[in-house]
């Protein structure tokens, strides 16, 4: 795709820009940090990659571009952290503007709702008995990793 990439919130347009299938990136934007997760090609389950640290956007773009040839990412799904009455506020826009200049990478974007995966990435590091201090370290990765699983059970069941 050309630096014009799709940046949707619909999975069937999303779908539609990768008929193919490929391995998928999730991200999960915070402030300080940037959380990743990755899925294999055929879209069944996500796992959570490294937690960068946050800087300016070339120095992220570069380590991003990096993961992306790395492992063969065919497309980036990030975060976008929605209200809990659905609106949109600051932080959502942030995140709709950071894809638009991760656009350059030239991958389809799915912008997906984000809502309630920190807590529910903290419930899963709680269930593995994992201490607060372990946590800290890897709970972006972890909501990353549960943001990606969302997105690809919604793009294999074919929910727009």
């Amino acid at each position: 795709m050309a630096a014009g990439a799709l940046i949707t919130t619909l999975t069937g347009d999303f779908r539609a820009a990768l008929p193919e299938g490929g391995a998928l990136m999730g991200l999960d934007l915070g402030t300080k940090t940037i959380g990743t997760a990755f899925c294999d090609r055929d879209w069944r389950f996500a796992s959570p990659g490294k937690t960068l640290a946050r800087g300016k956007f070339g120095a992220d773009r570069d380590k991003l571009a990096g993961l992306v040839r790395d492992r063969g990412i065919a497309a980036i799904v990030i975060g976008l952290p929605l209200n809990m009455d659905g609106s949109e506020g600051p932080r959502a826009q942030a995140s709709r503007a950071y894809a638009r200049n991760l656009a350059v990478l030239g991958l389809p974007i799915l912008l997906w709702d984000e809502r309630w995966s920190t807590t529910g990435a903290e419930r899963g590091l709680i269930d593995q008995d994992m201490s607060r201090a372990k946590r800290a370290e890897r709970i972006d990765s972890a909501a990353a990793a549960v943001i990606l699983q969302g997105a690809i059970d919604a793009l294999a069941g074919g929910i727009i």
